[in-house]
């Protein structure tokens, strides 16, 4: 099934994508199958894949009432867009409050709205573990645009400690076009910037608010309405993206 708008264009149709994430590897899968905290949609087989591990990804399977399904090993990597390393099974893991960006935006309306969007950052631990801050933290969202940032996969899952699936993840294609379309719906856009003089901690947030968290090489790239920093002591310029969400996400998490 593929996302498309109607005529109107302020609709979207929910793409696998948006439902599920989707995991490789026999001991993930196999992992995910015996959470009771998680719901399996589906799992897809190569054709050409055996072996003492695999019929235990498929009991399993098939005790629980999840749908198995075979295709070729050419497709089967393709679906965990990993050539290397899935070991001939995937699975989609239904994730709840995974949403496209215009029904998020739909959703939330005029209510206050505090999310991430991360632009260009590339490092998969980072991307996990700014999962698991700001759901820890009780963010809105978390803006993965699907060009610049890495699949959520299983180091991403792994960097989570496994919170991904429960994640406020909202999917967009770029970042460019969710900061237009949040600007659009009203919401002021922050950056985080050691060069500005403006502290995060004296400053009064919009109710709602986007946090862009730059790349770890080259750092922001959208238009920002206001850049905030982060005041630092003794020398030390700058902090990892992750941790600097983490004294965002807590700092907004105070004020409530």
């Amino acid at each position: 099934m593929s996302r498309r708008k109607n005529e109107g264009g302020d609709r979207a149709e929910l793409s696998p994508r948006d439902k599920w994430i989707t995991i490789y590897g026999r001991k993930p899968v196999l992992e995910a199958l015996n959470d009771p905290a998680l719901s399996v949609a589906k799992v897809v087989v190569a054709d050409n894949a055996g072996g003492h591990s695999l019929d235990e990804i498929l009991t399993t399977a098939k005790r629980l009432g999840t749908p198995v399904e075979r295709a070729s090993s050419t497709r089967v990597k393709w679906l965990a867009g990993n050539g290397k390393q899935d070991q001939g099974v995937v699975a989609d893991v239904d994730a709840p409050r995974m949403t496209p960006l215009q029904n998020f935006v739909r959703a939330r309306g005029k209510r206050p709205t505090k999310v991430f969007l991360l632009d260009g950052v590339t490092n998969p631990g980072n991307v996990g573990m700014i999962l698991r801050t700001a759901t820890g933290a009780g963010f809105d969202g978390v803006i993965l645009p699907r060009a610049g940032t890495p699949h959520v996969g299983p180091l991403v899952i792994k960097a989570s400690a496994g919170i991904a699936f429960q994640a406020p993840i909202v999917n967009a294609p770029t970042a460019q076009g969710a900061v237009d379309a949040l600007r659009s719906a009203g919401y002021q856009v922050y950056g985080l910037s050691a060069r500005s003089r403006q502290s995060l901690f004296r400053t009064d947030l919009a109710p709602r608010s986007v946090f862009v968290l730059g790349g770890e090489t080259h750092g922001i790239s959208v238009r920002t309405d206001t850049d905030l920093r982060i005041p630092l002591s003794n020398g030390v310029e700058s902090l990892n993206v992750a941790v600097a969400a983490a004294v965002v996400a807590f700092e907004v998490a105070n004020r409530r």
